[in-house]
């Protein structure tokens, strides 16, 4: 079996350049602490919860950050695109997509906590039109389906 090497550095570098490139366009401001929060949700590509990143936060050795700070940095990143809330985690994963707006539908491991983000415009239509079929308009949809990863049900 052949291990494929990931450098995480280089997801968090290209996330943060993304991150920087679309404030400048949009007139936001990136302020240090969204950098870092962005930073440590990106960090080992799994759901981190907001306590979690506080307390990642409070091991930097700086002065502790209250939760409210936190959590604006968290919808910020949310509101940009940045990062998706995952609500049957009650938690956050970073978005290899940020430049486009878009819908959220995540396969989640069960086991290993691994989160793949899909994108694919059929499944979309599929809801909208579901909803439709309802009498609904779809403005928002956020799909979560647990299961197991490859590498969870081979072991």
């Amino acid at each position: 079996m052949s291990t494929i090497s990931h450098d995480h550095d280089k997801c968090i570098e290209d996330a943060v350049v993304a991150a920087r490139k679309i404030c400048a366009a949009r007139e936001t401001r990136f302020t240090p602490l969204r950098q870092q929060v962005l930073e440590l949700v990106w960090g080992g590509h799994r759901p981190v919860t907001a306590y979690e990143l506080l307390d990642m936060l409070s091991d930097t050795g700086k002065k502790r950050v209250a939760p409210p700070t936190v959590y604006r940095a968290l919808d910020f990143l949310m509101e940009e695109g940045f990062v998706h809330r995952l609500e049957s985690l009650n938690a956050f994963i970073g978005c290899p997509d940020p430049a486009h707006k878009h819908q959220g539908h995540f396969l989640i491991c069960r086991e290993c906590r691994t989160v793949t983000e899909i994108s694919d415009n059929r499944l979309m239509s599929n809801i909208s039109k579901a909803a439709e079929g309802h009498g609904y308009s779809c403005e928002h949809s956020m799909l979560e389906i647990m299961g197991l990863c490859g590498n969870c049900q081979n072991q």
